[in-house]
């Protein structure tokens, strides 16, 4: 599987693939994060983030 886009659940401390990919797109940068790279993301919304900077800068949209 090459360069295709997984759906996955995010749940609190892991994320649960609904449909095999190789990565996700950032909710904030539309960077693509491969899954073995992923390690933000936020459960209510279900989002990923590419890093803690995107994940902080929605957490700070938010707060708003």
């Amino acid at each position: 599987m090459k360069n295709k886009l997984a759906k996955l659940k995010y749940l609190p401390n892991n994320f649960q693939i609904i449909e095999n990919g190789d990565y996700v797109t950032c909710a904030i940068s539309g960077k693509k994060i491969p899954l073995e790279k992923l390690n933000y993301w936020n459960v209510e919304l279900q989002e990923p983030y590419y890093s803690y900077v995107e994940a902080a800068l929605k957490k700070e949209e938010e707060s708003k």
